[in-house]
């Protein structure tokens, strides 16, 4: 099938702790997957597309609060949206290449762009880029501080409560749970000179939207 297929992985909704624990927030429900279009999907290439990552209620405050200020590099964007329980910050990440497989959820999903988080407070950076979604495997992975031999799991994807819907020519997941791992925390907490990271925390939900 030519075209596009088109990823956003949106709403992402982070827990990260700074002082009080910060409870993470639900993605929105999606129909179920119809058989006869997934079918149409595996081993689809994708071509392009968008991720995007929003921290959930309290987070962004929560991080201004220690110090540690986080800015979308490269071709990743970011805005900032109101909410009742403070702002939250948006990252959209272009999508480079991958394949996908939806029976089973398999594949990976590479982008551009990164996130640098900058520890104000005693000047000290860091940057995680080049994101990889890890279907199998139920990671997302990313590279830190440029350096291609210094790929990190960040996250690890709950897959358990992911719902499909699909058309003939789109498929979304809704309901990736993501929870930060050991090696992510502690290379956070050791660049920046904070202990706010926390290794299984439970940071958000995710969705994903495919264009077939």
């Amino acid at each position: 099938m030519r075209g596009f297929r088109y990823l956003a992985v949106a709403t992402v909704t982070a827990g990260l702790l700074a002082g009080p624990a910060v409870t993470a927030a639900s993605a929105a429900p999606a129909a179920p997957a119809r058989p006869a279009a997934a079918q149409a999907a595996p081993g689809a290439e994708l071509r392009g597309g968008a991720t995007t990552v929003t921290t959930g209620p309290g987070i962004a405050a929560a991080l201004l609060k220690n110090g540690i200020v986080p800015r979308a590099t490269g071709r990743a964007r970011e805005s900032v949206r109101p909410g009742r329980s403070g702002p939250a910050v948006r990252f959209t990440f272009p999508v480079t290449g991958g394949r996908v497989t939806l029976s089973p959820l398999g594949g990976k999903i590479s982008h551009r762009g990164g996130i640098l988080f900058v520890n104000k407070k005693n000047g000290d950076r860091v940057r995680v880029s080049r994101f990889i979604v890890d279907l199998t495997h139920a990671d997302l992975t990313g590279i830190v501080n440029g350096n291609p031999h210094a790929r990190v799991a960040l996250f690890r994807l709950d897959l358990s409560h992911a719902k499909l819907a699909a058309s003939r020519c789109t498929v979304t997941a809704r309901g990736i749970g993501l929870r930060l791992t050991r090696a992510a925390a502690r290379a956070l907490n050791g660049a920046l000179g904070t202990r706010l990271f926390s290794a299984g925390l439970r940071l958000g939900t995710a969705r994903t939207l495919l264009r077939l």
